[in-house]
């Protein structure tokens, strides 16, 4: 984060923890399929209102994500 703020450039951090996202971002976005599903605030993550962010971040088995079997 320092070497950002000191440098004014742009970092790009893929991450599945949501405090880290939080602290460490200003924007944050999810992908799901190849497409992008939300992007916003970091700091909204918790409470996005969008129904494949709320899954994720709040670990639920139910929603719109699912799980594909391969065979």
């Amino acid at each position: 984060m320092d070497c950002v703020k000191k440098l004014g450039s742009t970092a790009i951090a893929i991450t599945h923890d949501m405090a880290s996202a939080q602290r460490i971002g200003d924007e944050a976005a999810m992908l799901y399929k190849g497409r992008l599903v939300w992007q916003g605030a970091a700091a909204s993550l918790m409470h996005s209102g969008n129904d494949y962010v709320d899954q994720f971040t709040h670990g639920r088995r139910e929603g719109p994500i699912t799980m594909e079997l391969r065979r």
